[in-house]
């Protein structure tokens, strides 16, 4: 069985090698989709009975990781050196400096990199991270899945 958590968040960046409008300071409402798997749970008195986990947990586990960190911030490459010497003359900026240029496909990996170790298989129905899928606009996403 499979269930998804789609969260959204607010935050600004930019390609620096782009050949068009990317290349520019800009940003998007994100939206970010949390897939996993696992078995129902069948224990029976526990809250999570008849579900693979409860999206509240799903949501929590998600702002905790990564919705909040990035949600208001500027995604930065660590090598885009002109524009992380600007944001950090912003006093209190919220800056989040990534290892990897700030792409829809990117983004998703790192996401998918800084969940898949929290959702935590607590009732021995074989939970796992399938699947971040990450909205940079409503037409336009990148999926990363659990390699096989």
């Amino acid at each position: 069985m499979q269930i998804t958590r789609r969260l959204e968040f607010d935050a600004g960046h930019r390609i620096p090698n782009h050949n068009s409008q990317c290349k520019h300071l800009h940003g998007h409402r994100y939206a970010i989709e949390i897939t996993l798997s696992g078995d129902v749970i069948t224990t029976e008195g526990v809250s999570e009975q008849g579900m693979v986990m409860d999206f509240t947990d799903v949501k929590r586990i998600a702002k905790e990781r990564v919705v909040d960190v990035w949600d208001h911030a500027f995604l930065v490459y660590r090598g885009d050196k002109a524009v992380l010497d600007f944001l950090n003359t912003l006093p209190n900026h919220k800056t989040v400096v990534l290892e990897v240029i700030p792409t829809a496909e990117n983004l998703a990996k790192v996401a998918f990199d800084l969940l898949v170790d929290a959702y935590r298989d607590t009732y021995g129905n074989h939970l796992k991270l399938e699947r971040v899928r990450l909205f940079e606009t409503p037409n336009n996403w990148a999926d990363h899945t659990r390699p096989i």
